[in-house]
């Protein structure tokens, strides 16, 4: 990620130098479990095309850094002041907190577009097909779009301080999280030149994936500390926000989301795709603080 920051840097000019880089060296570098990039890596293992030669892997390094770029943006917006309003992430002051509120956002917008370069570098580096080129582009910034994470975070602003129906809540958090966490398993597997069948049981998989993800978040919210989760425990709560907690009790969300990561890896089973690593990784979002 960091030569990937130098790169766009040089190309940038002189204002590489200004906060604003700085900012987003910030945002990109922090700590963290960097899940989705991970499950590019892992759904493209899967799907048999992770390991065939060094320019693959660094193809498919580039697209997982990609879907990483994507979700450090989306992170820098939802803690601004006009967003969720947070004052901690990944165990530091946020962005906007760190830096200034313009200085933030613009940031994120910068990103945006590191994102696409990115991206470009890598299908270029796997040299696959036009069409599985667009698939991959489409399946990234659909994702990130009004039908995914920004449609999900509107959503959650505009519910806030009223009580949703489970299938409403269920809409957010799969748009929200849930979108580009399957994304990011889809985009593994067409990387790998992975079948539509074989794509499409890694997107079951990732939006299980995604939903358990959200849902346990939902309970650390609840029941976990700051220095635990690494960002301000208790927002949901001192926000008004409709949780799985709120609707179903901090057990019996704990227990959904557990159902959902053991339905996610019945998916891969029943496709035939034989993965330790999603399968691990699956009990691992519903068993560690995120």
């Amino acid at each position: 990620m960091d030569v990937v920051l130098e790169t766009w840097g040089a190309r940038a000019g002189e204002w590489w130098s200004a906060p604003l880089p700085a900012a987003m060296r910030y945002s990109l570098l922090s700590a963290g479990k960097r899940l989705r990039p991970t499950l590019v890596f892992a759904a493209a293992d899967a799907a048999g095309g992770a390991g065939d030669g060094a320019r693959r892997k660094d193809g498919i390094a580039a697209l997982a850094a990609a879907v990483e770029v994507v979700h450090a943006y989306s992170l820098v917006h939802d803690d601004l002041p006009c967003m969720d309003n947070d004052d901690l992430r990944r165990g530091r002051p946020t962005t906007h907190r760190a830096f200034d509120v313009s200085t933030a956002m613009v940031a994120g917008y910068h990103m945006v577009a590191l994102a696409a370069r990115v991206l470009d570098a890598g299908v270029q580096a796997l040299a696959i097909e036009p069409a599985a080129r667009r698939a991959i582009a489409l399946e990234l910034f659909r994702a990130a779009g009004a039908g995914g994470m920004i449609g999900g975070q509107a959503l959650d602003l505009e519910a806030e301080g009223r009580r949703l129906a489970g299938p409403e809540l269920q809409e957010v958090h799969c748009r929200k999280t849930g979108a580009l966490i399957s994304a990011a398993c889809v985009i593994g597997g067409l990387a790998a030149g992975a079948p539509r069948a074989t794509c499409e049981a890694l997107r079951g998989y990732g939006a299980d994936v995604g939903l358990a993800f959200q849902i346990y978040d939902d309970v650390l919210d609840a029941t976990a500390t700051s220095d635990q989760l690494g960002k301000t425990a208790g927002k949901d709560a001192a926000g008004g926000k409709s949780t799985f907690v709120t609707l179903l009790g901090a057990g019996a969300a704990r227990a959904e989301a557990e159902r959902l990561a053991a339905r996610a890896v019945d998916r891969l089973r029943q496709a035939g795709l034989v993965s330790p690593t999603l399968a691990a990784l699956a009990h691992y979002i519903v068993t560690t603080p995120n």
